[in-house]
């Protein structure tokens, strides 16, 4: 297993052992003791999945009282996959990370909680499916328009197909002071 730590502070890449022969693949996708002295959690306490059509944008989202960590893979096609550190005392506030993520390439983007996370599919079809540090909290959700200028994210998707909820969301900079609540948690 490889583990790369990306441009932004504990966004970690994460490219497993494939062993792959003539009748297919097989990999461990997630082993708690090995992927935690690499430095990632070693609890999940939820799994998510989703599928998507080719277009579709899903984010950017987070919560602020039960922030998610997410360890994101593909399990059918392409996605390009987007951390946004929302941590008012990083240095990195505001910035963004993005990975093409496959089920070819098996590889893995881990955002730790504080960071804002969302993905495209690039596929004609996307499986995609992460663990989450925290369990989901409507209540608690907060999001980012996908296409706010001050983020200026290159997504591949010019014209996403997006959810009602999505299309709705708030500026980066409006949620400034909601973000605060991250201040200090690494």
């Amino acid at each position: 297993m490889k583990v790369t730590p990306a441009a932004l502070p504990g966004v970690l890449l994460v490219e497993p052992k494939v062993f792959q022969d003539e009748r297919g693949f097989f990999f461990e996708s997630y082993h708690a003791e090995r992927y935690f002295q690499f430095g990632l959690p070693k609890e999940f306490v939820q799994d998510n999945q989703s599928r998507s059509v080719r277009g579709t944008l899903r984010g950017l989202h987070g919560q602020l009282q039960k922030p998610q960590g997410k360890l994101v893979r593909v399990t059918q096609g392409e996605i390009f996959d987007v951390a946004v550190d929302a941590r008012p005392d990083s240095p990195t506030f505001g910035k963004w990370v993005g990975e093409i993520l496959t089920s070819q390439n098996f590889r893995q983007l881990y955002a730790p909680p504080g960071f804002l996370h969302g993905f495209c599919v690039l596929s004609p079809v996307a499986e995609v499916e992460y663990k989450c540090t925290d369990y989901y909290a409507p209540g608690d959700e907060v999001g980012v328009i996908w296409n706010d200028p001050r983020l200026e994210i290159a997504w591949p998707v010019p014209d996403p197909i997006l959810s009602p909820k999505d299309k709705a969301l708030p500026t980066f900079d409006s949620l400034g002071s909601q973000f605060e609540i991250y201040r200090g948690k690494k």
